[in-house]
């Protein structure tokens, strides 16, 4: 059986920005419930030297907009990294959801093969297709995804496994 670019990219980022969706609105609701303000939350980090909370979402977003969008050929948006709110961050996460709803199969299928070329450290690297999208756009995806939610977790939202999951 042979997967798709596109089953294996548009789908799967629908359903971990949902879920992040939804773990970010219990977030909300914990730090609403804790009189903890937004500008707090958006700042906490795992550790010192890593990025605060708002960059997790900020880059689980930009991936998820980016790698369709490479995929098929065509530049992604650029979004200001500006949120101020928790509900800024959801409001970025459900414009994704809605730009790479607009993606059809046909535009990524075929795409493995595709030369990807991002700047990485300040240095261009090329990709294929296939190898930017499991190799390195999912891998960093799911980083995000998971430090956003490890993040909530670690101050008291009561988040699990299903929640990170989101529906199936």
């Amino acid at each position: 059986m042979t997967i798709s670019m596109y089953s294996a990219s548009v789908p799967v980022f629908q359903r971990q920005l949902r879920a992040l969706g939804n773990v970010l609105d219990k977030g909300a609701a914990f730090a609403a419930s804790k009189k903890m303000q937004d500008a707090v939350v958006l700042q906490l980090r795992l550790y010192p030297d890593m990025l605060p909370f708002v960059r997790q979402i900020q880059i689980a977003a930009d991936f998820a907009k980016g790698t369709p969008a490479l995929l098929s050929g065509v530049e992604p948006p650029k979004y200001d990294d500006t949120e101020a709110t928790l509900a800024d961050c959801k409001a970025r996460i459900d414009k994704t959801l809605a730009y790479i709803s607009g993606f059809k199969r046909e535009q990524i299928d075929g795409s493995e093969g595709r030369d990807i070329t991002r700047t990485i450290g300040g240095n261009p690297m090329t990709f294929k297709g296939e190898v930017y999208l499991l190799h390195f756009a999912m891998p960093n995806f799911y980083f995000h995804v998971t430090t956003a939610y490890a993040i909530l977790r670690s101050i008291g939202v009561e988040v699990g496994k299903r929640d990170f999951i989101g529906g199936m």
